[in-house]
């Protein structure tokens, strides 16, 4: 088999990739895309490292050896994303990554507008109403 087959084969899923993380907007399809770019390094791994060992008389399988490691990798990276996701869908009930985006931001503190001190002065004077 020639060396272009899995290399746009690899191509082809490494830009599905980049644009599931690109465009989508639920954390548990961006952790899915990682994947699949993952999977599209290691399918380059392995076809260089089949290609490159019919060159050589001496095979040392380097690539099938760091596709392992990537692998392994990969699966905690998996197992840690994925606990991260529960545990901010349980407090923000979503996984929408706008939202958590905006959430985490807050809202919106520019001092573009001419009457902004006095904005903020009046949030001081009612806070500090509040608590006395």
């Amino acid at each position: 088999m020639h060396l272009a087959y899995p290399a746009v084969l690899s191509a082809l899923l490494f830009c599905t990739g980049l644009y599931g993380v690109l465009a989508r907007r639920n954390a548990i399809l961006v952790l899915m895309s990682v994947e699949l770019m993952l999977n599209a390094v290691n399918l380059n791994l392995v076809a260089f490292d089949v290609w490159l060992s019919r060159a050589a008389t001496e095979t040392l399988h380097s690539g099938q050896a760091l596709t392992l490691f990537t692998i392994a990798i990969a699966a905690a990276e998996i197992g840690i994303g994925l606990a991260i996701v529960l545990a901010v869908h349980r407090n923000r009930g979503t996984a929408d990554i706008d939202r958590l985006r905006d959430a985490a931001e807050g809202p919106d503190d520019s001092d573009d507008g001419p009457d902004s001190d006095a904005a903020a002065r009046a949030r001081a004077a009612e806070k500090a109403e509040a608590t006395a």
